[in-house]
């Protein structure tokens, strides 16, 4: 057991030696340009149930078939002015949003970490990019990414050395789904209607799977802050609030998995 142990330390010492960790930030940032158009899709085709992978992208507007010239990541969209060449028809700016986060989160991700483990962060930052749009347009966590993302955190947790262990990434995994359930478990008994939704649940499970559960207090702190200061903002505008508004707590647990991620827990 001791001797396949030092094997895989060793074989992860020899992968992350080939490469410096400046030639991972660009080839995150490289992998962030072509996954931005990609997940722009994803956001808008999948809560529609339209196909996605089979599919050709298409103008909005008059429904041409967009070639290679119309997809260059930023570039086509400076150089169309934002609107197809066709019929004029504003293309959606989430698209050029998105090929401009998408690399500048590698590029954080190189900021805080080294080595291979920058592509990692810089998955898990388009992970919760994609989960925070989904979220705050439709109320919506699927499990086909947040069950994966927990994996891929299990993973992390196997395959960096100074990531938490797999043990404490196993149990902030089963700590962060109980947390949830169980406060959406009393709220239904105590309310009679629903107050979280499962995927809040299956997100904050993957949260400790990534920062294990010493980070979790974290998550739901930067969570709850930043949830709150947008409400307080919402009523320094003059709107009001409702008991009954929904709120996409999953837009504030994104962020509150990535900085704990980035920066470590809080007062550790």
């Amino acid at each position: 057991m001791i001797a396949g142990t030092q094997s895989h330390a060793h074989w992860r010492i020899r992968a992350q030696a080939h490469m410096t960790s400046e030639a991972y930030v660009w080839i995150a940032a490289g992998l962030g340009l072509i996954l931005a158009s990609f997940i722009g899709l994803v956001s808008l085709r999948w809560p529609q149930d339209r196909p996605i992978a089979l599919s050709r992208s298409t103008c909005a507007g008059c429904g041409r078939q967009l070639g290679v010239l119309d997809l260059v990541p930023i570039l086509s969209f400076l150089a169309l002015r934002g609107r197809c060449r066709a019929c004029a028809a504003p293309i959606p700016r989430r698209y050029l949003a998105l090929e401009l986060a998408c690399p500048a989160l590698a590029f954080w991700a190189g900021s805080v970490r080294e080595g291979p483990e920058i592509l990692f962060g810089a998955g898990l930052a388009w992970a919760l990019l994609l989960l925070a749009i989904l979220d705050f347009e439709h109320f919506w966590l699927p499990d086909e990414v947040t069950l994966p993302l927990a994996g891929a955190g299990l993973f992390a947790a196997w395959y960096i050395p100074h990531a938490p262990s797999l043990l404490e990434a196993m149990i902030g995994c089963a700590i962060g789904f109980g947390f949830f359930w169980g406060l959406a478990f009393a709220y239904r008994r105590l309310r009679g209607r629903e107050g979280l939704g499962g995927g809040d649940a299956r997100l904050l499970a993957a949260a400790g799977a990534w920062v294990g559960w010493i980070g979790l207090p974290s998550v739901l702190l930067w969570a709850s802050l930043s949830g709150l200061s947008l409400v307080c903002a919402r009523l320094l505008m003059g709107r009001t609030i409702r008991a009954e508004d929904r709120i996409p707590f999953g837009i504030f647990l994104a962020l509150g998995l990535w900085l704990t991620w980035a920066y470590g827990p809080l007062g550790l």
